[in-house]
Parts: structure tokens; sequence; C-alpha cells
């Protein structure tokens, strides 16, 4: 009876999801992106397919099932979710069952006493104890506990974002890597090809068309600098394999090949408004619910000044025979009620308030460096790629004319027309240009994964992680 009678009492009361309280920082969302047109389109949700490789898709699939950071952090998840469940059931009636037998045997030594005595004792005894929630404490601190838990979900989707853009930009350094090191081989094959030609105008002893000994001394150092660069590159490309392998959660053998060469840009993702943003980031998400968490835990602080109120009940049997344990007529059974309210605490409840208090103000102030942060990333990725794709641009220009003068000094030096050194500066400008219009392109594609998880990024979750408990 007594069971049903708390059950009857707290199935109404089960505290539901803590309402969000982003309105405190609304207000410093700006109307529109300094830095872009705004879009009402909002961010995509699958962001890495925008790059179009499947192979890129298929290995931030891979990382977020292996990575062993994702495993830790989901079990952390999984945790703070059972410490919302174990909140809820202290509010509820806890009852237990005891079953206890003993046999006992007493020995009388001498007259007229002599012989021995041999007595049992077997029980059942039901109890409850129940604290009734009168006040609401229990549910503000079972609210705290939710509110953490979802704080604690909100980071793992942006540990999962952040993973996926980690192993984008690796694969983007694989395959700039790559082009890296098919122009350093195309930069030796160069250099080696004008020693030659110096080499053979020296041999000729043809001085007065160019040929000396301190022109072919640069072309040879020319030669040992391609290959110093060659082997360079070739580190560069292995450390990036490992890298890779590594967040997909794979041992570190570089064997992983990647892309040979950089993906074309995707067309710019819609960047929405900046208001939506604090919806979106699961960074923001997540420092909100902590703020929620404080304020509830200053709500359950302040309810420790109220009376306390607790019922315990028993029932069952005792009796000297195990075959009737279960009879009623050996029956026994006792309740009561208690009700405990703190007069002197030397300050301990006021105290743990205040406390609290100052929590709830340093998880407001922590809610509002990172909103200001998201709002910083976003309007700085969109200004970089601006300056980025018009920086790639001038290059590419420079780059071709590059080309175009390394190829003219070619054709004249062969025809004895060209002066060496001009053979040489173009085609070192020809090769930096080359060089750095890859690495242009690498930080186009690294700012656009930047860009989208400013924000907000976007994976689906396993439900599972944050179903209601």
């Amino acid at each position: 009876m007594l069971l049903s009678l708390g059950v009857f009492f707290t199935g109404g009361c089960v505290p539901k999801e803590p309402g969000s309280l982003i309105g405190v920082v609304s207000d410093s969302a700006p109307g529109s992106w300094s830095a872009s047109k705004s879009s009402k389109a909002g961010v995509d949700a699958n962001w890495v397919a925008r790059f179009g490789d499947r192979r890129l898709s298929a290995m931030v699939d891979e990382a977020l099932a292996s990575n062993k950071d994702m495993r830790i952090a989901a079990e952390r998840v999984k945790r703070a979710g059972e410490a919302a469940r174990v909140a809820g059931a202290l509010a509820m009636p806890q009852v237990d069952l005891a079953i206890d037998g003993s046999r006992r045997k007493i020995n009388f030594i001498g007259f007229p006493f002599g012989g021995s005595q041999i007595s049992e004792t077997y029980g059942v005894d039901l109890k409850v104890n129940w604290e009734p929630d009168i006040w609401g404490r229990a549910r503000a601190g079972r609210s705290a506990s939710i509110a953490e838990w979802q704080a604690g979900g909100q980071e793992f989707r942006a540990a999962r974002a952040s993973l996926a853009g980690q192993v984008c930009k690796a694969w983007f350094a694989v395959a700039e890597g790559n082009e890296q090191l098919l122009l350093a081989r195309r930069a030796l094959a160069l250099r080696q090809k004008t020693e030659t030609a110096v080499r053979e105008r020296f041999e000729r002893a043809m001085r007065a068309e160019g040929g000396s000994a301190s022109q072919l001394r640069l072309a040879q150092t020319d030669v040992a600098s391609a290959k110093a660069t060659l082997s360079a590159r070739l580190g560069d490309v292995e450390l990036a394999r490992r890298q890779l392998e590594l967040l997909a959660g794979r041992y570190p053998s570089a064997k992983v090949a990647g892309r040979a060469s950089l993906p074309r840009i995707p067309s710019s993702p819609p960047t929405g408004l900046p208001s939506e943003l604090l919806l979106r980031r699961p960074d923001i998400m997540a420092a909100e619910r902590r703020y929620v968490m404080t304020t509830k835990r200053i709500k359950e602080a302040k309810l420790a000044l109220f009376p306390s109120f607790k019922i315990t009940g028993s029932g069952g049997t005792t009796t000297d025979s195990l075959s009737e344990i279960i009879n009623s007529d050996f029956g026994v059974w006792s309740i009561g009620a208690s009700v405990v309210s703190p007069i002197l605490t030397g300050g301990r409840i006021r105290s743990a308030i205040r406390v609290r208090e100052s929590n709830q103000r340093e998880a407001l102030a922590t809610l509002q460096k990172t909103v200001l942060n998201a709002f910083g990333e976003v309007e700085q990725a969109l200004a970089m790629e601006g300056w980025l794709q018009r920086r790639e641009r001038e290059v590419r220009e420079a780059r071709d004319l590059a080309r175009d003068a390394a190829n003219a000094s070619e054709n004249d030096y062969r025809d004895g027309n060209g002066d060496v050194l001009t053979l040489f500066a173009a085609q070192t400008n020809r090769i930096q240009l080359e060089s750095q219009y890859a690495s242009l392109r690498r930080l186009r594609l690294t700012n656009r994964v930047d860009l989208h998880l400013a924000l907000g990024g976007g994976f689906s979750i396993d439900p599972s992680l944050f179903k209601k408990q």
C-alpha cells in the first residue's frame, strides 16, 4: 500500500527536459553576417559530401566508427545518462526485501542445568523508505542532471564534427603532399636537364656563349637542392598518411594512398542568419545546457532550506519454524514518519547557495564567450574565403606567366641567345609558384572545412545516446 501511494504521488512529477535559456544571449546576435550575405537556407547537414569524394566520405565514416577518442566520448555520454537516471531513482520510494534465518545452540554444563538447547529464528521483512518531493528539490536535482547529460551529448556532437573536419584536413594534406611530390620530381627533372645543357657548354668551353665553371656549379647546386626538396616532400607525404591513419583508428603504416591531387573547390555553403547559429552549433548548445544546469542547482540548494519529510514502513513475518515463514499469523509490521527542518547549520546551506550562484555567473560568462567566439569563427572563415580566392586567382595568373617565362628562357638559352642566370631565375619562379598554388588550393579547402564547422557542421548521431532516460 505504501509503495502504491508513493508511485501515485510521484507519477505526475517526473521532471521533463529543462527548457532553453538561450534567450540570455540571443540579443547579442547581429541581423546578418558582415563578411557575407546571409541565406535563409541554413547549413547543409551532409557537408563532407560537398567535396565530391566518396573515398573521403568513407574515411570519415571509418574514423567516426573506429577513432578511440570517439569511443571514450560516447562512454562519457552514456555515464552521464545513467547518472541522470540515478538522480531520478532517488526521488522514488526505495523498497528492500530481506530474508534471514538463524539456528542457535546453547550448552549447559553442570548439575542441575546440564544439557543443551537449540533455537531457530526465521523472518521475512519488506522495507519501504520514501522521502516525498514536496517542494521539488529532487526534481530540480534531476533536471540539473538531465541538463548535464544533454551538455555531454552536445559536446559529443561537437567532437564528432571536429573529428570529421580533422579527417578532411588530413585527407587534403595527403592530396597536396602527392601533388607537391609530383612537382618536386618534375622540378628535379627540369634542374637536371638544365645542368646537362650547362655542362655541355662548359665542356665545349663555349665561354663566349655563357659556358663557365660558376654557372655549372650553380646548376649543380640547383639539382642538389631539388633532390633535398624531393626528400622533404616524401617525408611530408608519409607523415600526412600516418596522421590520417591515426585519425581513422588504423595502425600508422603510411600505406593509405589518399587522393593523387586536390579536389576542386565546391560552391560556398549557405550561411544562414547569425541568430540561427545559436541553435545549430553544438558547443553553444552544450554551454547553454550547462548554464541551465547551474540554474537548477541553485534551485536545488535553496530548497534545502525547507523541511524534508520521510516515511518509512516495513512488513513481514518472524517465526521459529521455517515452514511458517509465509504464515500471516506470525506477521509483524511498522510504519513511521518524520519531519526534519534545518535550524542551525553554521551557514552551510547559505554558502552552498552562494557557491552555486557563482557557478551560474561563470556558466553565463562561458556561454557568452562561446557565442562570441562562434560568431568570430564564422566571420573569420567568410573573410578568409574571399581573401584566399583572390590570392589563388592572382597566384594562378603569376604561375601561368612564370611557365611562359621559363619556356621562353629555355628556348633562348638553347638557341644561344639567352642568359643562364635568367634561365635559373625563370625556372625557380616557376617551381615556387607551382608549389605555392598547390598550397593555396589546400588552404582554401581547409578554410572551407573551418567554415562548415563554424556554421555548425552536421552529422547524424546514434539516437540511443540521446534517448530520454
